[in-house]
């Protein structure tokens, strides 16, 4: 029995079975010309989109107007003629900068009045009411350039000194700046930052005898303004049984979040804090920026100190 032999391989292939290779060339060549295409566009893309599209973009204020005074009222606690000459305090101030003497794009001064009980603050101290009517104030005034919080029981007394000038210029705040100091004396090993600069700074804040004050700060407008309110009225510290609610709240978040203490410039408590009693802390001397009524707690108290200094600034007031 004869088996047929198998054929026989050539050594030459015919044509055929070389073009059969030519497709799978062609697919490789057509998926490099697609990711070059692909690339193309991209490029195409990249350079003639909007500006700005897809990036964040950090706010900048126009800075009008330059200064916001804000002051939060217990209305419910402290009657209102008390209130109302420390109001007309705040106005008067204000106009002395600009306030009702120029067109709608007038960069004067403005004032910003909170109330208690405005705020639903779901069941934490009224005094937060302080916090919460700066954010509202920013609100109200988006391109501001400053905030300057001023407590309800203080006067402003020398009208010739400004924020700008007197507090947040760089050059000033290089002067002014306590570097290197803890954050709340005597013991506390977070210290203010020794590197910053002034034009580092963001929010200006001085201290008393007790440790950090809010009587009276400076806040820049701007993305970091909103993230550092934002972080200092969170509901965990609103809840959290402060014995200084929100100053002990904010002295909390200075210790625990360099991204804060990084933006912060203690001053001196005489830049634009001094108090009616040199108790708690420095007392008013004549030519001071302000005089905070420490100490006291009901309408008659408060009153009687307010009186001590009343006719000073309406005189000083009067007399630039």
């Amino acid at each position: 029995m004869h088996f047929a032999y198998p054929p026989r391989k050539s050594s030459n292939p015919p044509p055929y079975l070389r073009a059969a290779k030519l497709p799978g060339l062609r697919r490789s060549r057509l998926k490099v010309i697609a990711a070059a295409g692909f690339a193309f566009l991209v490029l195409i893309y990249l350079l003639t989109r909007p500006a700005g599209h897809g990036h964040y973009k950090s706010y900048v204020p126009t800075g009008n107007p330059p200064v916001v005074i804000v002051t939060a009222f217990d209305e419910m606690k402290y009657d209102k003629p008390y209130l109302d000459m420390i109001k007309d305090n705040r106005i008067q101030y204000a106009e002395k900068h600009g306030t009702g003497k120029c067109a709608d794009l007038c960069l004067g001064y403005k004032t910003f009045f909170g109330k208690v009980g405005d705020y639903d603050l779901k069941g934490a101290p009224s005094s937060w009411t302080n916090v919460v009517a700066v954010r509202h104030a920013l609100t109200e005034f988006p391109d501001c350039k400053f905030i300057w919080y001023l407590d309800q029981h203080a006067f402003i007394m020398n009208p010739e000194l400004t924020i700008e000038e007197h507090v947040m210029k760089a050059s000033k705040l290089e002067d002014l700046m306590i570097k290197d100091y803890p954050v709340v004396p005597p013991d506390s090993i977070i210290k203010t930052f020794s590197h910053l600069k002034g034009q580092d700074i963001d929010f200006v804040v001085t201290q008393d005898k007790d440790g950090m004050s809010a009587n009276s700060y400076v806040i820049r407008n701007g993305d970091w303004a909103r993230f550092f309110l934002e972080t200092w009225f969170d509901p965990l510290y609103r809840s959290y049984n402060f014995q200084r609610a929100e100053t002990h709240a904010l002295e909390h978040i200075v210790q625990w979040h360099p991204t804060v203490l990084a933006r912060l410039g203690l001053v001196p408590q005489r830049t634009l804090n001094t108090y009616s009693r040199g108790d708690k802390g420095v007392e008013y001397q004549e030519g001071d920026f302000t005089v905070i009524f420490n100490g006291c707690s009901s309408t008659k108290e408060c009153d009687a100190e307010a009186q001590r200094y009343v006719e000073r600034w309406r005189s000083e007031f009067k007399s630039t």
